[in-house]
């Protein structure tokens, strides 16, 4: 038989390293991760052997086997599921193909696993726990369409090293075959087992088993007792998301949130209905407290698991939720879909149309109503989801009204952290008031000392403060709420009442704003008298319908282009530089100096915005000289 000796990736043999040495709480997490790998197996082997009678010829019940041998010190998990091949076994066990591994390690090194054992499933490294309380792990394993004589033997002692063999099973599926330390050996009990599995492995669809002895009465000689062994089942099987509500406990919701999610958290919420009529079903989602570590991945898995009479279909059903509730979990089973449904069938089914609008519009009420009544709940969920949850706007047309009333904001007006809704604004503006006005930025710091918001802090007007990187292109999406415009204090010609005296500025300067268009012709549309402006000279500011700088650095940072849109530069006809250069204008237009105090302020401009000037270099020379002159 073929034996071949391997080095596991580097990786692996770091989170090995870490997860044997820095895991100390919660060890028994090993056996959740083993069973759901086991479930997943069987998931596969389940929905292939709908069409291929191959896998389950003689339709075996699907089972997940745990075998404890005191004797030689080993527990066994064992599936009937789909198995592996040589080459799936070294490489599902052998490497990490998550591009979420590398901070998974810096958590590992931080410590800050040890108290939260659900980021080792949320990563998918879940097998590799087995080495938390085994010192060996033995893989058996046969792939449920090969033959007896096509099965592996994967092998490990955490050292850095694995082999593969190839060797004979009788039947498909994996055994995972621990051999506990000496300290671990708890977990050769059946108590212990009984108790880890009723609590993190109760609601998995297939049945747990075990074989127990028990002292039975003789049935020859009532006086004595005999052993009697006989195989029994651990997990309580529920499916709890066709049940009634008044059937479930809270712990019940709680221990199955955490078995579909890996997160060690209560939810923050929970949805649980049935819908009747032409299309039936039955919804059990959750609402997460915290944000995933991995959300943001590309392949990050979005969707509820679908199951279709009671078979799995798949495990994260895209087609049943927008990607902007993508932090939903859960379940959703139809009675209407074909249990042969793919997911190419699944894109533009009608049943799952209805289900996903259905599913869309029960998540957004249930968090208008946990914003209505705890503000301080939704506030905290808000600050780990309202970045994805605000995509909506952009991307859900039909419902953007609904989601901009779960926006959240901080403003000029509140404290740091303290965030008001766009309602809540409404109320407080003065009733001469036209728009509502926003400001975006890197950070609340940063928003709040910029100039484009000096003249709004002068007249005590409040200002949104958006601070997440794609606010702009939300915002712009929305565009309006309850027929207020929503005005950017960086973009358009602000008419805050001082038009008159705007216009009058202009004129009386009006040909030293067309010297300086027509040098920075190459680089502004327009050069005019600002209304937002009151301590700094100038500042640059987009059109209306363009973009944001901010989002203008974030795409051109991931390498799209970005149409140039029509800058205007606008300088305060009041500051004292200003004043001086239409001085200096009056007294010679041909003046020297006009000129490169045109290019300085452009520059200074490009600074106050966050961007470089045009030539660093130029401009210290420059900036120097004038320092050098005014000493």
């Amino acid at each position: 038989m073929s034996v071949s000796k391997r080095k596991f990736k580097a990786e692996v043999n770091k989170i090995l390293d870490l997860m044997i040495h820095s895991l100390y709480s919660h060890k028994e997490i090993f056996l959740r991760e083993l069973i759901s790998n086991a479930s997943d197996a069987i998931d596969k082997a389940r929905y292939l052997s709908l069409t291929d009678k191959t896998i389950n010829p003689t339709g075996d019940e699907w089972q997940i086997e745990l075998i404890a041998d005191a004797e030689a010190g080993t527990l066994t998990v064992r599936d009937n599921g789909i198995g592996l091949t040589r080459d799936e076994a070294a490489e599902a066990l052998g490497t990490i193909a998550h591009s979420g591994t590398k901070e998974f390690l810096k958590l590992l090194e931080s410590n800050k696993t040890k108290d939260n054992p659900e980021l080792i499933g949320q990563f998918g490294v879940g097998f590799y726990s087995a080495f938390m309380v085994a010192d060996q792990v033995t893989v058996l394993t046969r792939r449920a369409d090969a033959a007896p004589d096509e099965a592996i033997c994967w092998k490990s002692e955490a050292d850095g090293n694995y082999t593969l063999e190839d060797i004979t099973k009788e039947t498909r599926g994996t055994d995972v075959i621990l051999h506990l330390k000496e300290d671990e050996k708890e977990y050769l009990k059946e108590w212990e087992l009984r108790k880890v599995v009723k609590q993190y492995s109760d609601f998995i669809e297939y049945p747990v088993v075990m074989d127990v002895t028990r002292n039975q009465p003789d049935p020859d000689d009532k006086e004595k007792s005999v052993e009697k062994t006989e195989s029994e089942t651990l997990n309580s099987r529920k499916a709890i998301w066709i049940k009634d509500k008044s059937e479930v406990s809270e712990e019940e919701y709680r221990e199955f949130y955490k078995h579909i999610s890996n997160d060690f958290n209560d939810p923050a919420r929970t949805i649980h209905y049935r819908a009747e009529g032409t299309t039936e079903f039955s919804v059990l989602l959750y609402l997460p407290k915290e944000r995933p570590f991995d959300i943001h991945y590309q392949e990050y898995k979005i969707g509820p698991t679908l199951y279709v009479r009671r078979v799995q279909i798949m495990d994260h059903c895209e087609a049943m939720i927008p990607p902007y509730l993508r932090f939903v979990k859960g379940v959703v089973e139809s009675a209407d879909l074909p249990l042969n449904v793919s997911r190419e069938m699944l894109q533009d089914n009608k049943v799952v149309n209805v289900i996903k609008k259905n599913i869309t519009k029960k998540v957004l009420d249930n968090l208008a109503t946990m914003k209505k009544e705890d503000l301080e709940a939704y506030t905290t969920f808000y600050d780990q989801f309202g970045r994805i949850l605000k995509e909506g706007i952009h991307n859900d047309f039909e419902r953007k009204d609904a989601i901009a009333e779960l926006l959240l904001f901080e403003s000029t007006k509140t404290e740091p952290g303290k965030k008001i809704t766009l309602a809540e604004y409404l109320e407080r503006m003065p009733e001469d008031q036209k728009e509502i006005y926003y400001m975006t930025g890197p950070d609340r710091a940063t928003a709040e000392s910029s100039p484009y918001l000096e003249v709004f802090k002068e007249k005590g007007l409040e200002v949104l403060l958006m601070t997440d990187d794609i606010d702009d292109l939300i915002i712009s999406s929305l565009g309006q709420y309850q027929e207020k415009e929503l005005q950017s204090a960086v973009k358009g010609d602000l008419d805050l009442g001082d038009s008159d005296k705007k216009e009058e500025k202009q004129k009386e300067y009006s040909d030293l704003l067309a010297l300086m268009k027509e040098q920075l012709k190459d680089v502004v549309a327009e050069v005019r008298v600002s209304g937002r402006l009151r301590d700094s000279a100038v500042c640059l500011v987009s059109g209306e319908n363009d973009l944001d700088p901010q989002m203008e650095k974030m795409f051109r940072a991931m390498g799209q282009n970005v149409p140039q849109g029509q800058r205007s530069l606008e300088v305060n006809p009041d500051h004292p530089l200003i004043a001086k250069m239409q001085a200096l204008f009056t007294a010679d237009a041909k003046n020297d100096r006009l000129e490169e105090y045109v290019d300085l302020l452009y520059d200074q401009a490009l600074l106050l915005e966050g961007d470089r000037p045009r030539d660093p270099v130029a401009f210290a020379k420059a900036m120097s000289q004038l320092m050098a002159e005014g000493a």
